[in-house]
């Protein structure tokens, strides 16, 4: 994807989240992520916002300090006006990404073409990821992200965060999952050791313990830990994904139409491990 079209992302989606938080208690619970309500998060995405918008708006090259992250992010706002604070910090990312030269020199903490591709879409996933969670506070399923935007958010998700050496997601003995879109060319090959996750794109010709398959939309919600799997495939997978477990939406929310082959226990080493620690 190019640029502008991850910014234009990143504009419609926080424009979605913020009208979903105009319209739900702030108070509400987020299913998707059980430790929060709705007001925690938007006071994040927005909190990311601002932080964001600061590297490709002033050329820093080195990551803020603590003190450098509070003067970014500002004063925090009151509930009341919360959903104002948050469309105005979206609209200075988008202005800063939208204004800033191709040959932007600043910090970025993920492989990409150029600093300013990396802020592009780090900022639409962070968005529309956290866009499907404030629909979960809302009790709707808002618009969905169209294949070639979430083939695109796998491959940062698997290439981009999973590889790096903080990961989480280790094994003893060498486990394998292929994740396959069945509506868009997008396939990789995981490969769990102790040592970062190797990714393979295409299909390897070797057989992998667990094999997902399904819409590159259901998949790139499933592996962000958004949606549990369909009801045809029940215990231990359905239960596997954060969210899934909280009440009435893993009952009664959408669920990831995603063909499960092989060891499905290795959704839960997913679910355990695949933790993104910098947004």
């Amino acid at each position: 994807m190019e640029i502008i079209e991850h910014v234009s992302v990143l504009h419609r989606e926080g424009t979605l989240l913020g009208d979903a938080a105009a319209r739900t208690d702030p108070s509400a619970p987020v299913p998707t992520c059980p430790d929060w309500r709705l007001g925690d998060l938007v006071r994040h995405v927005g909190h990311v916002h601002r932080w964001a918008a600061a590297y490709p708006s002033r050329g820093l090259r080195t990551p803020l300090d603590e003190a450098g992250e509070r003067a970014a992010i500002g004063p925090a706002p009151s509930d009341a006006d919360l959903v104002d604070w948050f469309r105005e910090g979206h609209a200075a990312l988008v202005d800063a990404l939208t204004r800033a030269p191709a040959d932007l020199d600043c910090w970025a903490f993920l492989p990409a073409p150029s600093p300013l591709a990396f802020w592009a879409r780090r900022q639409a996933h962070e968005t529309a990821v956290h866009r499907f969670d404030a629909d979960a506070a809302a009790g709707v399923e808002g618009p969905r992200v169209d294949a070639a935007f979430a083939l695109d958010g796998i491959d940062e998700l698997l290439r981009g965060f999973m590889a790096r050496s903080g990961s989480k997601l280790r094994s003893d003995q060498p486990r394998t999952i292929r994740v396959r879109a069945t509506d868009g060319p997008g396939s990789w090959h995981l490969t769990i050791t102790r040592e970062p996750l190797g990714v393979t794109l295409g299909d390897a010709p070797e057989p992998a313990d667990l094999t997902l398959s399904g819409p590159a939309r259901d998949l790139y919600l499933l592996l962000w830990n958004r949606l549990p799997v369909g009801p045809a495939r029940t215990g231990a997978v359905t239960g596997a994904v954060t969210g899934a477990g909280a009440g009435s939406w893993a009952e009664t929310g959408p669920v990831a139409k995603v063909e499960l082959s092989g060891d499905e226990t290795l959704l839960g080493l997913w679910r355990d491990a695949a933790a993104i620690g910098w947004s």
